[in-house]
């Protein structure tokens, strides 16, 4: 595992390891979220505020990544010497984390509900950085973006799987209840929400951006999705 410790940085990579990363951010977490993912992704970064849920929690990051503007003085203390200010006020904090931490697989918590406009950012940062690594765990959904052209995903038959495009995207799919055959979505426009599978493998063929939505429960499979599995 290779950590840059301690330093300012504005690119390149700060956490660079082959294992999968805890990312928790300073959002609306429930109680298990973060453990959840540590069983996971055992290396914990943390984006800014993210540092003081980590501090509550006794957790230690390998790094703190941030414009550090929401960091307690506790935190700030606490992790003094894994602190690495990015001073780049056009990117978030999620934004820079994902540009400067280089693992197969990331688990993103904190990053879901709260502020409107802090979830859809991140959404959209998803989207644009083509973080198909990325699974975003929340209390109510984990959310991954989905691969372009034709990919599979294992699901649980009669639990959620619903599709929704950040712009325009056609999506055809197998195993759905609802399958579509070319359908045009977006983001002002049709979208496949409340969807679910019926089978226990579905086949997508995507064109586009487009975010795949399940339930809790089926973490594993997000994350497989995201491994390329």
């Amino acid at each position: 595992m290779s950590v840059e410790m301690g330093q300012s940085r504005t690119a390149g990579s700060i956490v660079d390891v082959t294992c999968a990363v805890t990312l928790v951010g300073g959002g609306k977490l429930g109680p298990d979220e973060v453990n959840t993912c540590l069983a996971r992704a055992p290396t914990l970064v943390a984006a800014d505020g993210g540092a003081d849920v980590a501090l509550r929690a006794g957790l230690v990051p390998v790094a703190v990544i941030g414009d550090l503007d929401s960091l307690s003085q506790a935190a700030r203390s606490a992790f003094a010497d894994r602190l690495h200010a990015v001073e780049a006020q056009d990117t978030t904090d999620f934004e820079k984390c994902l540009q400067r931490v280089k693992a197969p697989l990331v688990l993103a918590a904190g990053f879901l509900g709260g502020r409107l406009d802090h979830t859809l950012s991140t959404l959209s940062v998803l989207a644009r950085l083509r973080a198909h690594h990325v699974v975003l765990v929340g209390e109510d959904q984990v959310v991954v973006l989905a691969r372009r052209g034709r990919s599979r995903i294992v699901a649980t038959p009669g639990r959620r799987v619903a599709l929704l495009p950040l712009g325009e995207a056609v999506v055809s799919s197998d195993g759905l209840v609802w399958d579509m055959d070319a359908m045009a979505l977006a983001a002002d426009g049709q979208v496949s929400s409340s969807n679910g599978a019926r089978s226990d493998l579905v086949t997508l063929d995507v064109q586009g951006p487009v975010l795949i939505t399940l339930e809790p429960a089926d973490l594993d499979f997000a994350t497989d999705y995201a491994l390329g599995r």
